[in-house]
């Protein structure tokens, strides 16, 4: 496996399936995706350097390709079988194109390069369902409680995500490309205007107001709060202990 290094702004990493049987350990890990094999018009433009797809051992998986799901998938013959949650199921086939990469053919689209990274398990998984509930778009206005929810949720992932990178010693990971209303830079964050937030980010709230809202509870937040930055040369543990505090002062 090829590593990478903690830019801040980060290179990307992305996504992977594997011809294998299922409960195979080389398919059952987070895959990225890295690149379209077709620059022309049938290429998937959803797909970012953030788009990911995690299969556990247990058989369930989320997946974020533009937009959040999850629920369970097998392997049959060369066709990875998902089904989400809402009981949709779609077929997937692959091709196997070294250790750690394949392709992915989707109808009617150019093939989808992959990449493979270690998985984790449970809490301490980024891309687990639990770390990942603030995706899961809002089919009502919500309650501030539910926004501040929203919200702690998303710092959670942040610090799974760097603790993930660090546990498994990445040398780079993309910090630019999932949607978040944070800014990351090399040497901590900043709240970004409500104008330059990513689509993304805006989709998973029932309107502009909510979306507003979560901006404005966080800007306050900042503005009226301190993070103690750590000193350390490590930046995995400076994000880690960030977000942590931030949770933790957030409640």
């Amino acid at each position: 496996m090829q590593k990478r290094t903690i830019l801040l702004g980060f290179s990307g990493l992305f996504l992977l399936f594997i011809s294998c049987h299922a409960g195979n350990s080389q398919i059952e890990k987070i895959w990225f995706y890295v690149y379209s094999s077709d620059s022309s018009a049938d290429r998937d433009t959803t797909l970012t350097p953030a788009s990911f797809i995690n299969l556990q051992k247990d058989g369930s998986y989320t997946k974020d390709f533009g937009n959040f799901e999850y629920g369970k998938w097998v392997l049959k013959d060369k066709l990875l079988q998902l089904t989400n949650y809402k009981n949709e199921t779609s077929n997937v086939s692959f091709n196997y194109t070294g250790e750690n990469m394949i392709q992915i053919g989707l109808p009617n689209r150019a093939l989808n390069n992959f990449e493979s990274l270690p998985g984790a398990n449970g809490n301490q998984n980024p891309f687990s369902k639990d770390n990942n509930l603030w995706r899961i778009p809002a089919s009502g206005k919500e309650s501030d409680a539910e926004l501040k929810g929203r919200l702690l949720n998303h710092f959670k992932f942040w610090e799974t995500y760097f603790s993930w990178a660090s546990d498994n010693e990445l040398n780079t990971i993309d910090v630019r490309s999932t949607p978040t209303l944070l800014k990351i830079y090399g040497n901590g964050f900043t709240l970004k205007p409500f104008d330059q937030l990513p689509k993304q980010w805006k989709l998973i709230f029932y309107d502009e107001e909510d979306c507003r809202k979560a901006n404005d509870k966080l800007k306050y937040f900042l503005e009226n709060n301190t993070i103690g930055w750590p000193h350390t040369e490590n930046k995995y543990k400076m994000f880690i202990s960030a977000f942590q505090q931030l949770q933790q002062k957030f409640k």
